[in-house]
């Protein structure tokens, strides 16, 4: 449903009430308000969280969106867009707060709201920091494996900035685990499908990586 559905139904439900004194439709009108908001609360949380990203600056609504956006879903017993929600709940504790302890839980209940809603993509970025975590903890296969799976399921989507940028951080890994003519080949698969989809953040990566590892480039 879109957003101009969701407003025409709380319209349609306050004019029957007001009007007509049939007040069965307000219940419809609050729960489509809700889900509007519910969209509305997580897509700003990402963009502040993009913003973030650009100038590692926590900003104290991002927590806030990300934390309303998963309560409204789970209230309208939306399990895909509370899984959504559940996972930047998680990136916001890894990545802003380097807090792992508190990100986990929340990643391992967002990839089994997304496997159970059928939700690829917000499943692969739920393994993605998984993976992330495992590899802070020293679990350099377990982190693999889990990058590995989330990069599996992004080339079935063909979402190749995601595929290029799970190959920069299997790479780290290979390095680690004297697999470096692995890491070459995939810095240089990653670089291939940055230029084709226009990632130039990813591309970015890659160099830093190659830099970093001593990889030729």
């Amino acid at each position: 449903m879109t957003a101009d559905e969701r407003l025409a139904l709380a319209e349609h439900a306050y004019h029957s009430a007001t009007f007509g004194g049939d007040n069965a439709q307000l219940a419809v009108g609050a729960r489509a308000l809700d889900a509007l908001e519910a969209d509305t609360a997580l897509a700003r949380g990402r963009l502040v969280h993009a913003r973030y990203l650009a100038e590692r600056v926590e900003q104290a609504e991002e927590l806030a969106l990300f934390e309303r956006a998963a309560a409204l879903y789970r209230g309208l017993g939306d399990p895909r867009g509370e899984g959504e929600a559940l996972f930047w709940t998680g990136t916001f504790h890894q990545v802003v707060r380097d807090d792992h302890d508190t990100a986990l839980p929340l990643f391992t209940r967002a990839l089994e709201l997304a496997e159970q809603a059928d939700d690829r993509l917000t499943a692969s970025y739920a393994l993605r920091h998984l993976g992330f975590a495992e590899h802070m903890a020293g679990r350099l296969d377990r982190a693999r494996a889990r990058l590995e799976e989330s990069t599996r399921l992004r080339r079935d989507l063909g979402f190749l900035p995601g595929v290029a940028a799970n190959l920069v951080g299997l790479a780290h890994l290979a390095t680690q685990q004297d697999r470096r003519e692995d890491a070459a080949a995939l810095l240089d698969e990653a670089a291939e499908l940055a230029r084709r989809s226009g990632a130039h953040a990813v591309a970015g990566w890659i160099d830093g990586a190659r830099k970093e590892t001593g990889l030729p480039g």
